[in-house]
């Protein structure tokens, strides 16, 4: 029996703000009811593209409690829990409520650079210290160090709870690597959405999405279609995206995806500091993208 409840199109939700910088909270429970009702297959909340590290701990137990409410149990909900302290995030996994919560979403530590066996033993304390199914995240861009393929089949094969990875990293081979030796029932997830129709090609599952929270209809279209054989009508979808998944990162994330969901009049152009808004040339670039995608 499959373990990781994770597959398919999975969305890093961001955070809607309001003018003032508050959280918009009606923005939110909106965005949740769309994602659930237009394609998603599960829900990813607190992850980076939430902008976690500039949410208090009271904000980020609203935000919880929201998604859970709107979800009313419709999609697996993974939550991300990171720490560059490992006894500090275990404590935060024994003592938070992860009532409505189906997995937990955790990076490698960042900033500290422990070397392969530090990360090994950081994420052997954190399945140790759940029950629930574990998707490690791999993103070194942010984190400051990599996951190798050897120290995640290590944890693949040594703890039952360990479902899947994100891989965020780019480094195809690596991820090949992880594929061709993983167990039956460990999966590669994409973190890269421009690069998750070729991931998907070479056996990943699904993908924890950006652009979905904006596009969601087609972009589970082009996952679907990929993940179910019909590689040519995924492979149109992808090309018809390949402007915008550019125009997600050229201002980092989630100012790419902020700007393009304004663009629809679906939350305010809103970041917490040190982010900022997208600029208004990738402001202009999306509205002219956006006149060219087809209709779901």
């Amino acid at each position: 029996m499959k373990k990781n409840p994770f597959t398919g199109l999975g969305i890093a939700m961001v955070t809607p703000f309001n003018e003032d910088g508050s959280i918009d909270f009606p923005s939110l429970e909106r965005l949740t009811e769309s994602l659930v009702s237009n394609g998603a297959d599960f829900i990813c909340v607190l992850g980076s593209t939430s902008e976690v590290p500039c949410i208090s701990p009271s904000e980020a137990e609203d935000i919880k409690r929201t998604v859970v409410r709107v979800n009313k149990g419709r999609l697996p909900l993974l939550l991300g829990m990171s720490d560059n302290c490992t006894a500090r995030l275990v404590n935060a996994i024994r003592t938070t409520d992860l009532t409505g919560f189906d997995g937990i979403l955790s990076a490698a530590p960042s900033y500290n650079k422990p070397r392969q066996e530090g990360i090994y033993r950081h994420f052997a304390a954190v399945a140790s210290a759940t029950k629930l199914p574990v998707v490690l995240y791999n993103i070194p861009g942010r984190t400051g160090v990599n996951i190798t393929a050897a120290t995640t089949l290590r944890l693949a094969r040594d703890f039952d709870n360990i479902v899947a990875i994100k891989e965020a990293s780019g480094n195809i081979t690596q991820i090949e690597d992880i594929m061709q030796a993983k167990p039956q029932n460990f999966d590669v997830i994409s973190g890269d959405d421009a690069i998750t129709y070729e991931l998907i090609g070479l056996g990943a599952a699904g993908v924890i999405s950006v652009i979905g929270n904006s596009l969601t209809a087609l972009f589970s279209r082009m996952i679907h279609d990929q993940l179910e054989g019909r590689g040519e009508e995924a492979r149109e979808i992808h090309r018809q995206l390949n402007d915008i998944y550019k125009l997600m990162s050229v201002d980092g994330n989630p100012a790419g995806i902020k700007a393009l969901l304004s663009l629809q009049g679906r939350i305010k152009d809103v970041l917490r500091l040190p982010l900022i808004p997208a600029t208004e040339q990738t402001h202009d670039e999306l509205r002219k993208a956006l006149a060219h995608l087809p209709t779901v």
